[in-house]
């Protein structure tokens, strides 16, 4: 049977910690209502909490319907409770798709699903389309030289993993509908439970939060050039980050770092120089609202990410936008 016309459905599990919606699950809506609409099917988030009635109504913003299980043991994560409730309701409702984050709850879950599912898995997907019934993603290789696209064997269901910062979220107001569901748990899992959260510590300088953020990369060539770099960056107002080149070497701290393995960042001016823009960095700068790169290489990676680009030697490109900013403060 052709999978589009089997399931009318699309699942998005609903991620959340410390009591917020975390920002790949409007992510994930955003893919899945375009899907949907294209496959005239219908999109429901999956909410699986414990008194988060105020994440339901925000998510019914976002989908045509919620599922909301409301549990005390699904307060938290736990991978296998929440698998033990998803095949429940993957088998009961049969969506063709569903989609989860490709974080660490992702990772987590989603292998062990779809194999007690026996239903195909891709994952940190980038892309993501159905042609003629049948399902493409699209995925990177080879330390993100090539960008693969893969299409999946014929099943009436999938899950597929989505990278984060992959999709724009897109606000809209839908006024789903919100239907409460039993969790169908039968017994605790005493083997595997949640103890508790540990978040690294926050530098002097928190650039998750910063409107303005110039980073800096190998590009830079000796750690006291830095300092040009960070000039630029007070001058308008910014703060320093950097790609992982700089941490390895040790001449900036691991919380200044930008990227899959640093963090992910939405200012709305992100100026990037003397980076390449290898995929593991683009990851963690998707949702930046304007991306300017300073790159000699006019063949630089980031160029294909940035908005505005400048071919030349950082060394001379730095100080020169500095001097005009100068210019344009005292003016």
């Amino acid at each position: 049977m052709c999978a589009a016309s089997y399931g009318k459905e699309i699942f998005v599990l609903a991620e959340h910690r410390k009591g917020e919606l975390r920002d790949i699950t409007f992510e994930i809506l955003a893919k899945g209502r375009e899907l949907a609409h294209k496959i005239d099917a219908t999109l429901t988030a999956i909410l699986l909490g414990y008194n988060t009635k105020s994440f339901a109504d925000t998510l019914r913003d976002y989908a045509s319907k919620v599922l909301w299980v409301d549990d005390e043991r699904v307060q938290d994560f736990n991978a296998e409770v929440y698998q033990r409730i998803l095949s429940h309701y993957i088998k009961e409702r049969r969506p063709i798709l569903t989609l989860i984050g490709h974080t660490a709850f992702g990772i987590d879950l989603a292998p062990s699903l779809a194999t007690e599912l026996d239903i195909p898995l891709v994952t940190d997907c980038i892309g993501l389309d159905f042609e003629n019934g049948k399902l493409f993603a699209e995925r990177q290789m080879y330390g993100g030289k090539v960008n693969a696209r893969v299409e999946l064997r014929e099943s009436p269901s999938y899950i597929v993993t989505i990278r984060q910062a992959a999709f724009k979220a897109e606000e809209v107001k839908l006024k789903g509908e919100i239907v409460k569901v039993e969790s169908t748990l039968t017994e605790e899992i005493a083997y595997r439970r949640f103890v508790e959260y540990v978040e690294a510590a926050v530098g002097e300088v928190d650039i998750t939060q910063a409107d303005v953020i110039v980073a800096v990369g190998r590009g830079i060539k000796e750690r006291e050039n830095i300092a040009i770099v960070e000039e630029l960056a007070n001058s308008i107002g910014g703060v320093l980050a950097c790609s992982r080149p700089i941490v390895d070497a040790g001449w900036l701290p691991k919380d200044r770092q930008v990227g899959s393995s640093g963090k992910t960042v939405k200012p709305k001016l992100y100026i990037a120089v003397g980076i390449s823009g290898a995929f593991q960095h683009i990851t963690g700068i998707k949702g930046s609202d304007t991306i300017v790169a300073i790159n000699k290489d006019p063949n630089a990676p980031i160029f294909n990410e940035a908005d505005y680009g400048i071919v030349g030697d950082l060394f001379k490109v730095v100080p020169t936008l500095k001097d005009k900013i100068a210019e344009l403060k005292s003016g």
